[in-house]
């Protein structure tokens, strides 16, 4: 009887040889298992490092998809205001310059100077007994209704203050009233600049981002 046959067995329980009987699992199966875990391992390594990649081009909450351009910007508006074809030219528009004041020579040295800076001069004298002495303001312009989108913005940049009224004449002149708080047009360079910024029309502001 062979070392390796437990005491008490023989017989086809006998076992010859001088090694004992292999006990571990198979190598291959080890393999097998050791290869699984490695590929779940390197999966989760490769989806971690997806997210962050993406979180880096997304910028901020993902807003941003690429560098320096952002998806949620929006288009500028489109500037705003009447052209300055619609507005007519100081030589275009014809003012009857009124003195509704008891200082004399207002309406001659008012005319005069709008006649400077471009207007066209029609009537000069004192204001008709419906206005005299009653404009209490720096000056009244009064004009058709059509004035109110032409004559009176142009006019209204020499005199800053004046008020403006509309009557039923059927003609295009405009008349300028001259009121008791009335003391000079305003300076030529501020006129010029109130003028030039009415017959432009506003910068469109630029697309929100």
């Amino acid at each position: 009887m062979s070392m390796l046959t437990p005491p008490g067995m023989g017989g086809k329980y006998r076992i010859t040889g001088d090694t004992y009987p292999r006990m571990r699992r198979p190598r291959r199966r080890r393999r097998i298992l050791l290869a699984a875990s490695a590929a779940v391992v390197v999966l989760g390594a490769a989806g971690w490092g997806t997210l962050q990649l993406v979180d880096v081009f997304s910028g901020d909450g993902g807003k941003q998809t690429t560098a320096g351009k952002q998806t949620d910007c929006k288009p500028a508006p489109r500037a705003t205001g009447a052209p300055a074809a619609a507005l007519p030219k100081p030589a275009q528009i014809t003012v009857n310059v009124y003195n509704a004041t008891p200082r004399g020579g207002l309406a001659k040295t008012t005319a005069d100077e709008l006649k400077k800076r471009g207007f066209t001069i029609g009537k000069v004298g004192n204001a008709p007994a419906a206005y005299d002495k009653k404009v209490p303001g720096s000056g009244l312009l009064l004009g058709a209704p059509s004035a109110t989108k032409g004559a009176f913005p142009v006019l209204g940049t020499q005199l800053r203050g004046a008020t403006t009224k509309t009557d039923t004449r059927g003609t295009a002149d405009i008349d300028l009233i001259i009121g008791t708080a009335f003391k000079n047009l305003d300076p030529k360079a501020t006129a010029d600049a109130a003028l030039t910024a009415l017959t432009k029309p506003a910068a469109a502001p630029a697309g929100k981002c």
